[in-house]
């Protein structure tokens, strides 16, 4: 990990109406730097992931990504989208098409990548997420958690310079979250920069740089993961992970 900041949120503020979603928030990410984001429900985490790859406008601060300024108005939309690469909670895989022309669309249509090249890719992504083997088939076809790996293995097409995971493994069965997660540690190890919504405490002491909580729209505490398990400096923290790590 480098100390290059390759995201940068300073001043991010956000309203839905007259309901203040996101409170000055401000975060530098360093290249290959792991962040996991955790917080009770409705505080704001996955608003705030979606802002950085303009899915979700914003009314005040800026974001920057890889040195492309992403401010309210959304200008250069088009330019940082090209640099992230987004896992939702949901897969939003294409039923209609294959597992490779999920993975070859956003390549060929958007990077202009001559489709052999673009095929080519998606293979070694597939392999990557250990499901070659399914190329051909369509996601109806697949389990959860192979869905969730072509998922990524999509967002990897696209060479992004960030990975966003927005409660990846949250609508999976309890015996395909491993299978997700693991793919997501590989990711990690090989340099990967990611921001990471999880409730996945052991993923987050495994590989997150810093743990950031969130609550009421704002960050409450950032900290590497032995200082945020270990001593938890707000009382907000501590009541949360009395309650999530509770067996």
């Amino acid at each position: 990990m480098t100390t290059e900041a390759v995201v940068t949120v300073a001043g991010l503020n956000k309203w839905f109406g007259e309901f203040h979603v996101l409170r000055d928030i401000n975060l530098e990410v360093g290249r290959g730097e792991r962040i996991v984001i955790c917080g009770p429900s409705g505080s704001g985490k996955s608003t705030f992931i979606r802002c950085i790859n303009a899915l979700e406008e914003f009314q005040e601060g800026r974001i920057s990504v890889d040195n492309i300024e992403l401010g309210p108005n959304l200008r250069r939309v088009d330019e940082v989208r090209r640099e992230v690469g987004m896992v939702f909670q949901n897969f939003n895989l294409f039923p209609h098409l294959s597992v490779l022309d999920n993975c070859t669309l956003a390549p060929i249509w958007v990077r202009n990548i001559p489709r052999k090249a673009a095929e080519a890719a998606a293979m070694k992504y597939l392999e990557r997420v250990r499901i070659p083997d399914q190329a051909d088939k369509f996601p109806g076809q697949l389990s959860g958690g192979q869905q969730q790996r072509v998922a990524i293995a999509r967002a990897l097409t696209m060479n992004p310079k960030v990975m966003l995971f927005d409660e990846p493994t949250s609508a999976l069965d309890p015996e395909m979250v491993k299978e997700v997660l693991d793919t997501m540690v590989d990711l990690a190890k090989e340099g990967m920069t990611m921001l990471v919504v999880t409730h996945e405490m052991g993923f987050a002491r495994e590989i997150a740089s810093r743990v950031v909580f969130m609550d009421a729209g704002q960050i409450i505490e950032a900290n590497t993961p032995r200082e945020f398990f270990a001593n938890p400096q707000h009382a907000r923290t501590r009541l949360f992970l009395s309650q999530i790590l509770r067996s």
